[in-house]
């Protein structure tokens, strides 16, 4: 039998682990006594954003287990000799695989490949740094496409924003952050030699192909091309029958997180005074008002939020993407990010908030400042 230690041990884990779910289930709940639960509950939820984000997740966890990431981002960092551009190659990966595996899954994948390789090469004094400049690639890699942030994917589905449209919105973004990226890493990691020797193992071809095909398959409902029905038919059978593992690896805590916040927000948006209240700050400016809240509510429930009383899809998908810098709870993928860097650095968390805070809110102004010019 567990003692009392042991149970209080696995309690305090279990919230830290999942700190932002928790906050979104009280938030949901409080509001659940103002509202109480009537018919329209059923309205609130957006089952293709939560479907095409489960799926993704699933075929992503699957591809994790036979190391593709994994196999395929050692490979390109072996091909780098210094330590500045091996940091660049690290942050790379992390900015393109945000594109196409969600950020959260991008630095769930990328950072242990980064501890790996800072350990093995004997620079870990730069783990701080790349850490969070893998934290920043990631949430601002994956504004460009919609299944890259997880706000993105549910306000490209309420909004049925064109695809052509959404590129265009967050290019001009997107390339700022490929450039203020890049300056960060040339300035602050020095050419200093290294030697890294991996072990290569060879991936099992079938299975990742039939992998890729699924994550094809996920990403076309994500671009409402295949019914996302279908995805939701398909996919979890065929990861159940060849890696039933990938189905428990699944980030349930995300999708909980997204169902806790859209009962809050609808609940949110049925109240008179908390209605007047947003729409009269979002007619001021939509943009200041989500990149500000995702400083204090995150940027995913942010989006949930203030989509139901603004159509301004334009400046919601800046703003919240904005947002992901700055604070550490503005994103899940930087509470992410603080705790794999604890796991490897124990006591170094006042160290790491301060650098963090100095890049993030640096990073949060300048974008702001910039995407004021295009509204």
């Amino acid at each position: 039998m567990p003692g009392k230690e042991d149970i209080m041990q696995k309690i305090i884990f279990f919230v830290k682990q999942n700190a932002v779910m928790l906050i979104a289930f009280v938030a949901a709940l409080v509001t659940s006594f103002i509202v109480p639960p009537d018919g329209e509950y059923l309205g609130y939820f957006d089952f293709r954003t939560l479907t095409c984000l489960f799926t993704v997740l699933l075929v992503v966890c699957a591809l994790k287990n036979v190391r593709f990431f994994y196999t395929v981002a050692e490979w390109i960092v072996k091909h780098f000799k210094n330590a500045r551009m091996t940091a660049l190659a690290l942050v790379y990966i992390t900015f393109i695989g945000s594109m196409l595996i969600a950020n959260d899954m991008a630095l769930l994948t990328f950072l242990p490949l980064g501890y790996f390789v800072l350990v093995s090469t004997k620079k870990e004094h730069y783990m701080c740094v790349v850490f969070i400049l893998q934290n920043i690639a990631a949430n601002l890699g994956g504004m460009l496409t919609p299944f890259g942030n997880p706000q993105n994917l549910y306000l490209y589905s309420k909004f049925n924003i064109p695809d052509g449209e959404f590129v265009l919105i967050m290019l001009p973004l997107f390339l700022l952050a490929i450039a203020l990226i890049t300056a960060c890493t040339l300035i602050f990691i020095k050419p200093e030699p290294l030697e890294f020797s991996g072990i290569e193992k060879k991936l099992p071809h079938v299975r990742v192909t039939i992998y890729l095909l699924l994550f094809l398959f996920s990403i076309l409902c994500v671009f409402r091309l295949i019914p996302y029905v279908l995805a939701l038919i398909i996919i979890p059978p065929i990861i159940l029958v060849m890696d039933r593992t990938a189905l428990a690896k699944v980030d349930y805590g995300l999708l909980l997180t997204f169902v806790f916040f859209f009962i809050f927000s609808g609940n949110m948006a049925r109240i008179d005074v908390v209605r007047e209240l947003f729409s009269a700050l979002l007619e001021k400016s939509t943009l200041a008002v989500s990149a500000i809240s995702c400083q204090f509510i995150s940027n995913v429930p942010s989006a949930i939020l203030l989509a139901q009383f603004s159509d301004n899809y334009r400046e919601l998908l800046m703003g919240v993407n904005i947002g992901g810098c700055g604070t550490i709870i503005s994103s899940l993928a930087s509470l992410i990010t603080f705790r794999e860097y604890c796991e490897h650095n124990p006591g170094g968390g006042a160290k790491y908030l301060g650098v963090f805070s100095l890049f993030n809110f640096s990073f949060f102004a300048i974008m702001l400042a910039f995407a004021f010019l295009f509204v």
